[in-house]
């Protein structure tokens, strides 16, 4: 068969009209054309559709068995257009982002409002985990890109700088570190000092940095928030990036930075290199190129551009 969605609407609004210069008017052709329709639609079918008259037009036993049928396929093409039309134009999508837990929190929450007040009817996901579940999320299809430092096998993975995040030291606002400008990390040496789990990017870093110095550490936890509280507390100090001082933004806290060239965490855009972008995933996308292309003053970071 060579048949298309203009047969099923010519077939439609006849059998509507019942009037072949009626039909042809509703769907906007000469009445040859439309003729022409109807007359390869039922050489196709292999049968008379309409029965006609001087006087009128009617639907054939065969017209009125395949009526049913070709209202309901017109109508689910048209259903299924709009859709596409609708996500193609940013009215309907989907869209799934893992992040970092400390730019989940930090940066992401302010792009995700703006984004969500521009296109409300797109839904978004958010995964905050740690840097291999985010990169695990993007191998399995699960998120359209992740917001996390770049692994070390990449080679199925599209890759994009978007800031340099720097360290800096947290210490109690009564410790004799805070009196200093900035700290080098030999003045670390021999204080009790608060670690993130092995498993995060963080500790990854400091102690690929550091090596082969060891820290004293006291305390092994999994989240910033214990961190800062801990810290607070007089239990220890601690070093975090850049992107995580929200969380330590309290009075009673000191925050000065780490003078150590060599730590510097690279928090990239991560995609699956053969897998394109949705028109959803494009959107926030520019979102999130313009937030931090914005902050990159206010750090170490590199200014993102969109790629042409």
């Amino acid at each position: 068969m060579n048949l298309s969605v203009k047969h099923l609407r010519a077939f439609v609004a006849l059998a509507q009209q019942r009037n072949f210069t009626r039909a042809a008017q509703a769907c906007h052709l000469s009445q040859s054309a439309f003729s022409a329709l109807i007359r390869t639609l039922e050489e196709q079918a292999g049968a008379r559709l309409f029965e006609r008259t001087t006087r009128f037009v009617e639907l054939s036993a065969e017209g009125r068995r395949f009526e049913e049928v070709a209202e309901r396929l017109l109508a689910d093409f048209e259903d299924a257009f709009a859709d596409l039309r609708d996500h193609a134009e940013r009215r309907k999508g989907r869209v799934a982002i893992a992040a970092l837990p400390s730019i989940a929190a930090g940066d992401l929450p302010p792009v995700l409002a703006a984004f969500r007040a521009r296109y409300p009817g797109i839904a978004l996901a958010l995964h905050d985990v740690l840097a291999d579940g985010c990169i695990d999320l993007v191998r399995r299809g699960r998120v359209d890109f992740a917001l996390a430092p770049a692994p070390g096998q990449d080679a199925d993975l599209k890759i994009e700088p978007l800031v340099a995040d720097s360290f800096h030291v947290i210490c109690p606002a009564d410790h004799p570190l805070a009196s200093r400008r900035s700290i080098a990390p030999s003045a670390l040496a021999g204080l009790p000092f608060i670690h993130l789990s092995r498993t995060s990017s963080v500790r990854q870093h400091l102690d690929a940095a550091l090596h082969p110095t060891r820290l004293n550490g006291v305390m092994e936890v999994e989240h910033l928030a214990t961190v800062a509280g801990l810290v607070a507390a007089g239990l220890g100090v601690t070093v975090v990036p850049s992107l995580a001082l929200f969380q330590f933004q309290l009075p009673n806290l000191a925050i000065r930075p780490l003078r150590l060239e060599s730590l510097v965490r690279d928090i990239c855009l991560v995609r699956l290199r053969d897998r394109g972008d949705s028109a959803a995933a494009s959107a926030m996308l520019d979102y999130v190129y313009a937030h931090f292309r914005k902050r990159g003053g206010a750090q170490d970071a590199a200014r993102p551009t969109r790629p042409k």
